[in-house]
C-alpha cells in the first residue's frame, strides 16, 4: 500500500497519558518496517477553505485562535497545544490525498491509506470532540465532490465508536452515504438504527450498533447482509474507509472482540465491494489505542493488498443473537426486506 504521512501530525501532543498520542503513528510505522512493499508519500496539508467546506467558519476561526493562544482543554477529552491546528490541517490533507490518489487510479498494491492524527470522525460541523478537531474523511469527501468528477461518495466507518461528526455533516445530504458498525452505548452515545438521514439524505445513513462482545462473525454478518447491499444500491464513485482499530479484542477502551485476522476479513470484504461498485478505494486512520494491535491492524490491511488471503476467522460459529436482531431491524429500516 501507499501510506500518506506528514511529520507535523506528530507535533499534536495532548500528553503521554492521553490515549491519542503520537506514539500511535510511530508504532504503526515501526510495524510497517517489517512488511514488504510499503511506500510512503508526503502529502500537503488541507487549507482553511477545505475545512470550512464542511465546518462552520466561526468554529474554524475559534479553534485556530485557541491553538495559536497555546491550546488547553477544549473539553475533558479533547486537548490541544499550539501545534494542534497545523496537525489537524495536515491530517485532513492526508485524507484528501488518499481520496485523490484513489481516484487517480491507485489501487491494488498502490491503494492509499492516510496515517494522520488527530483523528476526525467525531468532529461535527461546529465543534471539536472525542480527540477530533477537523473531520478528515468529510473534508476529503467534500473535496472530491467539489473538485473531481465525482457524484457520490460512500464512507464506511469500522471504528468501535460511532462517527457522529461524519453523520452530522452529511445527514441531510444525498450525495454521501455513511455507514457505521460500532459498539452500542459507547461514546458518544449516537448511532441508533433509527438514525437514517433526513431530507435529501433520507436513507443515506446506516448505523449498525452491535452489543458488547461482538466480533468477527457479527461484523461479517452486518457488512455482507446490510451494508454491502445498501452501498451497492447507492453506487458510489469513491469508497472511503474510516479505519479505526479500537474494536480489537485487546484494545483498552472497548469491549468488542474483533481479531487482527478479522480486520483482514473486513479489508477483503471492502475491497470486493468497491470492485463490484466500480468505486475507487481509500483508507483514513481513525482510532485504535493499543499500540500493538493498532500496528498489527494497519499491517494486516496492508498484507491483504499485498496478496495475503485473509483467514476465515468466523470458525463456522453462528453470530450472537443480538447481532441477528440488529440485522433484521437494520434491513427493515432501510427497506431491504427480511433476511
Amino acid at each position: 500500500m501507499r501510506f500518506g504521512v506528514n511529520d507535523v501530525c506528530l507535533e499534536h501532543d495532548p500528553g503521554d497519558r492521553h490515549p491519542e498520542n503520537a506514539d500511535r503513528i510511530r508504532a504503526i510505522r515501526r510495524g510497517l518496517q517489517k512488511r514488504h512493499g510499503v511506500e510512503y508519500v508526503e502529502a500537503d496539508p488541507a487549507t482553511v477553505a477545505d475545512a470550512t467546506a464542511v465546518h462552520d467558519a466561526d468554529y474554524i476561526e475559534r479553534i485556530q485562535e485557541f491553538c495559536e493562544d497555546g491550546g488547553g482543554s477544549w473539553d475533558p477529552d479533547t486537548l490541544a497545544v499550539e501545534a494542534t491546528w497545523d496537525a489537524a490541517l495536515a491530517s485532513a490533507g492526508l485524507a484528501t490525498w488518499a481520496a485523490d490518489s484513489a481516484l487517480d487510479g491507485d489501487d491494488g498494491r498502490q491503494t492509499p491509506f492516510s496515517l494522520g492524527r488527530p483523528p476526525g470522525h467525531h468532529a461535527v460541523v461546529d465543534d471539536a470532540m472525542g480527540f477530533c478537531f477537523l473531520n478528515n474523511a468529510a473534508v476529503a469527501a467534500q473535496h472530491v465532490l467539489d473538485e473531481r468528477d465525482v457524484e457520490r461518495v460512500a464512507i464506511f466507518d469500522w471504528d468501535v465508536h460511532h462517527g457522529n461528526g461524519t453523520q452530522d455533516i452529511f445527514y441531510e445530504r444525498g450525495d454521501v452515504f455513511y455507514a457505521s458498525i460500532h459498539e452500542d452505548g459507547l461514546y458518544p452515545g449516537t448511532g441508533d438504527i433509527e438514525e437514517t438521514g433526513e431530507g435529501d439524505g433520507a436513507g443515506a445513513t446506516m448505523n449498525a450498533p452491535l452489543p458488547a462482545g461482538a466480533g468477527d462473525p457479527e461484523y461479517r454478518l452486518l457488512f455482507e447482509d446490510a451494508i454491502a447491499p445498501a452501498v451497492e444500491a447507492f453506487d458510489p464513485d469513491l469508497f472511503l474507509v474510516s479505519a479505526g482499530f479500537d474494536a480489537h479484542r485487546h484494545d483498552p477502551i472497548s469491549r468488542m472482540h474483533v481479531s487482527t485476522d478479522g480486520y483482514g476479513m473486513l479489508t477483503d470484504l471492502v475491497r470486493d465491494l468497491s470492485g463490484r461498485c466500480g468505486a475507487a478505494l481509500g483508507f483514513v486512520l481513525e482510532g485504535g489505542y493499543s499500540l500493538d494491535t493498532l500496528s498489527d491492524g494497519v499491517g494486516m490491511v496492508h498484507e491483504v493488498f499485498d496478496g495475503l488471503e485473509p483467514a476465515d476467522t468466523t470458525g463456522g460459529e453462528e453470530p450472537m443473537t443480538g447481532a441477528s436482531a440488529v440485522l433484521e431491524e437494520l434491513r427493515a429500516a432501510h427497506g431491504l426486506g427480511s433476511k
